[in-house]
């Protein structure tokens, strides 16, 4: 039996390929690369990524249904929540719901959710020691 590790990437489906750059590097930091030699597009953070898939483009293979704001997903973050939200505030992001207490994968969590321009629910949080 072998046992999952982490996760590496995920996708999202999105309506605008750029839209969704701006959000996700402009707002929360990621950066923006290109990979297949240009051809596609993904967002990294840490040591993970989210690839994207604009709509009616996927790229196989791919969800039976793809669909953009279909996505609900919490990211960690080692800023203090006061920050992130200072951040949105200032970036004129609507915080949809917190700040917070949550349970997330390694223990308690402060999260504060909002939307990207396609409507995923994106969860910030930070890990409480």
């Amino acid at each position: 039996m072998f046992k999952i590790d982490h996760v590496d990437h995920f996708v999202l489906t999105v309506h605008d390929i750029e839209a969704s750059c701006a959000f996700y590097h402009d707002v929360l930091g990621m950066e923006v690369i290109d990979f297949e030699n240009g051809t596609r597009k993904a967002l990294r953070f840490g040591n993970m990524k989210i690839n994207l898939h604009q709509l009616g483009h996927e790229f196989n293979p791919k969800a039976e249904f793809p669909t953009p704001g279909s996505g609900d997903f919490c990211l960690i973050t080692k800023d203090s929540i006061a920050d992130v939200v200072a951040t949105l505030k200032e970036k004129q992001v609507p915080i949809v719901e917190g700040p917070e207490p949550k349970h997330g994968a390694m223990g308690a969590i402060e999260s504060v959710y909002v939307r990207d321009p396609d409507y995923n629910l994106v969860e910030i949080s930070q890990y409480q020691d």
